[in-house]
Parts: structure tokens; C-alpha cells; sequence
């Protein structure tokens, strides 16, 4: 045990009257909400990265964060998984989500990487098993290091390619060492700033190929879980190829992996594409490929991902009613992809963040579940569009523009527009919250 969290006990349901900052309102776990315990629905996930890896800083200032684990050495990373397993237990978080680069020391070189890597996941093998913690998903980090400045499967360097590729197989393997039930391809820097310098086409053939070998390589290994592509749009390149659920699915298509990859969606990237959050769930879920969400939210007056801890139980409980709609996660989760406020420096403060986050997806999750078994959302959407299931409207489908225009002189049809009743069904959406 470490000292970092000495003093805070494990958190517990309390109910809504809790007067405890350090206790549960909303997120009881076993309760059953639509025939499945809570935690069974959400599924949460902690990301290593913000919790434990980011110092702090922001693009018009550096480090506020000072924790006794920031450092280079196998030493400190291993102080750093032991303080991470404690802040899961504390939460009772069932799972948790790294990036490569945020749990190894950086080795001189790829082989230095991999011997890094190797060791801390041995280190976490035996952490899981005394804590029951499990591994939602792992993924490379090719967005970090000065050497990805120019991407990593679309770098216009050959080198890079190869390390990128040789990095996603060294990642891909630890993840399943540890059990993981996801992995996550997150092109931070897949995109471009200029056309002057850039091939285009060369680049997204390049991005297909490495897709198309992370699939292979998936099959090759066995691996049982889900290959998921998180889109990333506008920041920091200003051009990503990989901008959002549609974009994605467009290049899943051409490159014939529709049916092999599924997206892992973040509610403040959706915000920066220009989209609400579900929107995006609700595309993926059309599209069928529906698998794991990123939980955070944005600052609406801010032009970047601010990767700010979830409050807005309203959105949230129209997120989860897609998710819901999607059949709910199977391999996916909940994962907290959310940062502190780099003022806030204690731990509590940490702690805090989740139990407020948890506690606003547990709200969002129980309005989204209510909303659902009422019905009457979805009585409104069936009438409206009931014409289409009716004879005539079937036919119409089958149907050409010259028997489509005969008929319509036929019967003399004259169509006048009907309310979309959008402020009612707003309106019933705010009861259940």
C-alpha cells in the first residue's frame, strides 16, 4: 500500500439524503435496472493516462501537477500501477484503460520500449489477480513522442510505419496477456495541416494497410475481443482522416474491415466534429458498429477538448438511451477519459471526480432505462414515420419515378406538413430526469 489516498476509504453507496462528499448518491451497483445489475450496464473504466500520467499543463502553461511517481524509471512506474490499483479499489471501478507510453518508461530505443512494457504488465498480471480489477482495453501511443509529428501509420516516412506497426503488435499482445476485451487504434496525429506537403491518398492507403494487418494480426493471435477505432477530429492536426462515426465507416468500407472494427466513442470529440454525443452513438448504432464510449465532456466555450469530468446528467441520459438502444456494451464500457482541473492538485480531488462522474452516469443511466421502458418516446417516433409502414408507403420503395408521378396525378395528392412536436417530447424527456 502507498500513501497517496491515506485516509480515504473505499466508496460506498449511500443514497440521495448523503450528506458525505465521499460517498455514492446515484451508482449502486447491484442494483437491477432493466434485468441487469448497474455495474453490469456501465461498465466503468479508468484511464491511466489522465489520472496518473498527465503532469497537468495545458497550451498556455506547463506542469502543476507534482506526484511522487513522475520520473523515467521501472521503479516509479511500479509505484505508479500500485497507487492506480488503489484509486480503482477505492472507486470499485471493475475495470481500467493505458496507452503504452503512460505505464513503461521510455526506453532508448523500440526493443528498450519493449522490455519496459513487458515488465509492468507482469507487474500488472499479479495486480489484477489480487484485485480483481480488470483490463477494458489497451492501445499504443503514437501521438506523443516528437518521432509521430507527422503521424504514425500515415507518416511520410517509412521508418515510423514500421516502429508504429511494430509498437501496435507489442501493445496488441500485452493486451492480451492481460485479458484485455477491447483494443483501441486513437490516430492523435493521423491527419495533416497543409496539402503542400501532403500525399493525401498516400496516407489514408497507408492507414488502410495498417488496419488491415492489426485485423490480421487479431486473428493470427486469437485475440477474442473487439478492435475499435476511436474518431479524432480537427485537434490537434487540422485535418484528421478519421473525423468522426461516418468518416470512419466511409473508410472501413473501402478498405473491407466494416464487419472486423467498431468504434469506441468520445462524447467531447463528437462536440468538436461538430456533433452531440448521440448523434454518434446513434450512427454507430445504424451502422452496426456500435462498441465502447470515451466519458467526459467539453467546455462549450472552449474551441478544444478540454476532457473535462461528465456532470450533465441530461446528456447523459440521452447518451445511454442509445446505448441502450444499441443493445447495450458487450465487450465495451464505460471508460472515464477525463482529466482534473489543473488546479485541482489533492488527491481527494481525484477521487471526487469519479465519484461525481459515476454518480451522473448512474442518473443518465436509470432517466435513459425509465425513458425506454415508458415507451412513449419511441409510440412518438413510430407514428410519426407509420405512413412508411403502411402499403402504400412500402410500395413506394420498390417503386420508379414514372409510377411514383402517375399515382401522385392519380389520386390528386396534395400532402400537408405535421408537427414535429420537438418541444413536447423535450418536454417528456425532462420528467424522467
Amino acid at each position: 500500500m502507498t500513501d497517496f489516498f491515506k485516509g480515504i476509504a473505499p466508496i460506498k453507496f449511500e443514497g440521495p439524503q448523503s450528506q458525505s462528499d465521499f460517498a455514492f448518491r446515484h451508482y449502486n451497483a447491484d442494483e437491477m435496472v432493466m434485468g441487469k445489475p448497474m455495474h453490469a450496464h456501465l461498465r466503468f473504466a479508468a484511464a491511466y493516462w489522465h489520472s496518473f500520467a498527465w503532469p497537468g499543463g495545458d497550451p498556455f502553461g506547463g506542469q502543476t501537477f507534482e506526484r511522487p511517481w513522475f520520473g523515467d524509471t521501472m521503479e516509479l512506474a511500479k509505484m505508479k500501477a500500485d497507487v492506480a490499483f488503489e484509486m480503482f479499489q477505492i472507486l470499485g471501478v471493475p475495470y481500467y484503460c493505458f496507452h503504452d507510453a503512460d505505464v513503461r518508461p521510455e526506453g532508448a530505443d523500440f526493443a528498450g520500449n519493449t522490455r519496459n512494457l513487458d515488465e509492468i504488465v507482469d507487474y500488472f498480471a499479479a495486480k489484477q489477480a489480487d484485485t480483481g480489477v480488470k483490463l477494458l482495453w489497451g492501445t499504443a501511443n503514437l501521438f506523443s513522442h516528437r518521432r509521430f509529428m507527422s503521424g504514425a501509420a500515415t507518416n511520410p516516412d517509412p521508418d515510423v510505419f514500421a516502429f508504429s506497426a511494430a509498437t501496435i503488435k507489442t501493445c496488441m499482445d500485452a493486451t492480451q496477456k492481460l485479458g484485455g476485451e477491447n483494443y483501441v487504434l486513437w490516430g492523435g496525429r493521423e491527419g495533416y495541416e497543409t496539402l503542400l506537403n501532403t500525399d493525401m491518398g498516400r496516407e489514408r492507403r497507408q492507414a488502410g494497410r495498417m488496419l488491415q494487418m492489426v485485423v490480421d494480426y487479431k486473428h493470427k493471435i486469437g485475440f477474442k475481443g473487439a478492435i475499435l477505432i476511436e474518431p479524432k477530429p480537427q485537434e490537434p492536426t487540422k485535418h484528421q482522416y478519421d473525423y468522426d462515426v461516418a468518416t470512419v465507416y466511409g473508410f472501413l468500407k473501402e478498405y473491407g474491415l466494416e464487419g472486423e472494427v467498431q468504434m469506441n466513442i468520445e462524447q467531447g470529440h463528437a462536440i468538436l466534429a461538430g456533433h452531440s454525443f448521440e448523434h454518434e452513438l446513434a450512427m454507430a448504432r445504424e451502422l452496426g458498429i456500435f462498441g465502447s464510449i470515451d466519458m467526459n465532456r467539453n467546455d462549450y466555450q472552449s474551441g478544444w477538448d478540454t476532457d473535462q469530468f461528465p456532470n450533465n446528467v441530461p446528456e447523459m441520459a440521452l447518451a445511454y438511451y442509445e446505448v441502450l438502444r444499441a443493445g447495450g456494451f458487450t465487450t465495451g464500457g464505460t471508460n472515464f477519459d477525463a482529466k482534473l482541473r489543473r488546479q485541482s492538485l489533492d488527491a481527494e480531488d481525484l477521487i471526487l471526480a469519479h465519484v461525481g462522474a459515476m454518480d451522473a452516469c448512474a442518473a443518465g443511466l436509470k432517466a435513459a432505462a425509465a425513458m425506454l421502458t415508458d415507451g412513449k418516446l419511441e409510440a412518438a417516433r413510430d407514428a410519426r414515420y407509420a405512413g412508411w409502414d403502411a402499403p402504400d408507403g412500402q410500395a413506394l420503395m420498390a417503386s420508379d419515378l414514372d409510377a411514383i408521378t402517375a399515382r401522385v396525378l392519380a389520386d390528386g395528392t396534395n400532402p400537408q406538413p405535421k408537427s414535429g412536436r420537438q418541444e413536447r417530447l423535450e418536454n417528456l424527456v425532462n420528467r424522467y430526469l
